[in-house]
This record gives C-alpha cells, sequence and structure tokens, in this order.
C-alpha cells in the first residue's frame, strides 16, 4: 500500500494532470478556434476597406 507521502504525490500528479488535460481541451476547442476565426474576419475587413479604398481613388 501507499504511504501518506507517496499517497499526496500522487494526489498532486492526478490534481496537475486534470488540470492540464482540461485546459488543452479548453485551448484546442474555444480558444484556438476563437482566435483563428476573429483573425480571417478582421483580414477581410481589411481586404473590403482597401477594395473600396482603390475604387473610391479609382
Amino acid at each position: 500500500m501507499f504511504e501518506f507521502d507517496q499517497y499526496l504525490g500522487f494526489l498532486a500528479f492526478l490534481i496537475i494532470f486534470s488540470m492540464g488535460f482540461w485546459l488543452m481541451l479548453f485551448l484546442t476547442l474555444y480558444v484556438v478556434p476563437y482566435w483563428i476565426g476573429g483573425a480571417l474576419i478582421e483580414r477581410l475587413k481589411e481586404i473590403r476597406a482597401e477594395k473600396k479604398a482603390k475604387r473610391e481613388a479609382a
């Protein structure tokens, strides 16, 4: 069986591993797609603004 210090070490490992797992899941499912989507929307706005500026200049 585990001694008390081994038990605490095992619990610390499980807690840290679990926090890392849920953080990676959150980042890959929500943060990264939101970041990429926002960058694409901003780039499309810049392209439209450039086209509009060229039309108005011509």
